[in-house]
């Protein structure tokens, strides 16, 4: 197979980038159905509801693609790329019931379904279960990697949290969230697959930044797709982040950009987390140039992304690591 170098990110180039990564994401798959099964009846029932779902499962793949572009030829990518997943559903559940969210990939979330108690519960399960697996390989320096990444993740929950309502929240506080979030998982999924391949450590620093870089684009761009998606397409409601308060960039920016009346009625659906007029605030949001501009600086990040591989050598897992880059910014989901 011939990975088309990246240029723009056209679904062609996503697919082959998923069908360099088949072999490695079966096997995974597999590994995490083994992983999640439980003698707990409520376990399975969520499990199953969460496989079901699909996705991506873009940072597990990241990791595979990142062990592949440090010439790794073993087997720890299968059990790490599923402590990745297993670390980013559990966020994934918890994010539902703190969001008080119905919807996610336009199916019923777990919280929905079968109520929060539940999901936070399987949520810790999950993460009890990548700190099985982590111990399983019996490597101190992916184990504080992985263990950092994970506190990490809940400072950016919090943080978060404190942002809520808040209309004065600036763009370094907001790039501070998504950082912690985000990126600092996709960051971790890129630098492991550079350990396990052995490479020196300017390569390492190298990949573990390109997953940083990714994770910045590809957050921003999922914010930006909360105004310019319809339901449908994005797979969750058009307006949450704004229903529960969230100050993302494209409001950020529009509360920069807009006029005085504009700037009333964003900061008022912030504060108060309305959707009363939503058609409204949509436009002065476009109106703002802020879509523009947030598009923008998710470029910045893909861009930097791609800068960040140069010291790699080339090959065909690197190509598809350059493609991601153009892919997170390019998708409508």
């Amino acid at each position: 197979m011939t990975l088309m170098p990246a240029d723009a990110s056209r679904p062609a180039d996503f697919a082959r980038v998923r069908e360099l990564a088949a072999a490695d994401m079966q096997r995974v798959d597999a590994l995490i159905r083994r992983r999640l099964s439980s003698d707990v009846v409520l376990i399975n029932q969520i499990a199953d509801h969460i496989i079901a779902g699909g996705g991506k499962r873009l940072r597990p793949m990241l990791h595979v693609l990142a062990a592949g572009a440090a010439g790794y030829t073993g087997e720890q990518q299968i059990k790490l790329a599923a402590v990745i997943e297993f670390i980013h559903t559990s966020t994934l559940l918890h994010d539902d019931v703190v969001d008080e969210s119905d919807l996610r990939r336009g199916r019923k979330t777990a919280n929905a379904l079968w109520g929060n108690a539940a999901s936070v519960l399987v949520g810790d399960f999950l993460y009890s279960r990548s700190f099985q697996l982590m111990v399983e390989l019996d490597d101190m320096r992916i184990m504080r990697i992985l263990a950092d990444t994970t506190n990490t993740i809940a400072e950016g929950e919090v943080l978060q949290l404190l942002n809520i309502g808040n209309a004065d929240v600036s763009e370094a506080a907001y790039l501070a969230v998504i950082e912690r979030k985000t990126a600092v998982l996709f960051a971790a999924a890129t630098e492991l697959g550079g350990i396990l391949g052995g490479l020196p450590e300017n390569q390492i620093a190298a990949l573990r930044e390109y997953g940083m870089q990714l994770g910045y684009a590809f957050q921003i761009a999922d914010d930006l797709l909360d105004y310019v998606s319809d339901a449908d397409t994005l797979g969750k409601n058009i307006g949450d982040d704004l229903a529960e308060g969230k100050p993302t960039l494209p409001l950020i920016y529009a509360l920069q950009d807009a006029s005085t009346e504009q700037r009333q009625s964003l900061r008022h659906a912030i504060e108060h987390g309305g959707l009363d007029s939503l058609d409204r605030i949509i436009a002065a949001i476009r109106d703002s140039g802020a879509l523009e501009r947030t598009r923008t600086r998710a470029l910045e990040h893909a861009h930097a992304a791609r800068a960040a591989l140069d010291p790699l050598p080339a090959s065909i897992h690197r190509d598809a690591l350059l493609a991601l880059a153009d892919y997170s910014v390019d998708r409508r989901h």
